[in-house]
């Protein structure tokens, strides 16, 4: 499955009752090199697992982030997959901007907040299990229009400025947990369109063939994981596969 990882390695999944973050659980837990999973959630997990330690907690809150490192224990972390993020919300008024003038400051934080911090904050808190000289994979979902060069058609500021930011602190924790581990591997992954409420209210211009289950992109992003290695850790790719540029 993930060869870069020992036989009975030990998960974090960040959002794991979303449609990504659920597919991600699923194929850990199928896979016989797993050996625990510990899958955090706001709301609590609908099934149980022998190899699944659910908790139910809010990662964006420094409680929630406790709880985590709690049930964690100092343990090492041999794959943190981060399936947080935000790009709308309507019970805060939140849209991806389409012109200048929509741009609100307090909408702006909290997608800044959920989308580049709080990877950051999660990468943190788990520090202690990340350093060493195990092996470990730490991948959060980012997206292509967060790549600055890609930009070739406007719109989106508050979301394309979020995950460059988020591009931006996992390439320079990469640097950091090189130096503390050796075998760690960072990555930004871009997933595609996913067949996920974040992305319903923007499906319908998107062409049948590039509106992937979530199951699919798992298996495209767990496949990913598999064929990197050290040497490029800070690196941000798409779920075929493909570097995707900063």
């Amino acid at each position: 499955m993930l060869p870069h990882l020992p036989e009975g390695f030990t998960a974090v999944v960040a959002g794991a009752n979303g449609g990504i973050g659920s597919a991600i659980l699923q194929s850990l837990l199928s896979s016989p090199q797993t050996g625990h999973v510990i899958a955090v959630s706001r709301f609590p997990l609908v099934f149980e697992h022998p190899k699944l330690d659910s908790i139910t907690a809010d990662i964006t809150t420094t409680t929630g982030r406790q709880a985590l490192c709690e049930r964690v224990n100092g343990r090492p972390v041999h794959l943190l997959f981060n399936a947080i993020g935000l790009l709308h919300d309507a019970s805060h008024s939140i849209q991806p901007e389409k012109r200048l003038e929509q741009l609100d400051e307090v909408s702006f934080a909290q997608v800044m907040y959920i989308n580049a911090a709080i990877p950051a904050l999660l990468l943190a808190a788990l520090k202690p299990s990340l350093q060493g000289k195990h092996a470990t994979i730490i991948a959060s979902l980012s997206a292509r229009v967060g790549s600055i060069t890609d930009n070739g058609y406007g719109g989106w500021y508050s979301y394309r400025a979020s995950k460059a930011a988020h591009n931006m602190l996992l390439r320079t924790a990469a640097i950091e947990l090189k130096r503390l581990n050796k075998q760690s591997i960072v990555l930004c992954l871009h997933p595609g369109t996913t067949d996920t409420p974040l992305s319903k209210p923007f499906q319908a211009r998107v062409p049948t063939e590039k509106l992937f289950s979530a199951e699919f992109v798992a298996k495209q992003l767990i496949d990913v994981m598999a064929k990197r290695s050290p040497e490029e850790t800070g690196s941000f790719w798409d779920w075929a596969g493909e570097p995707i540029d900063w």
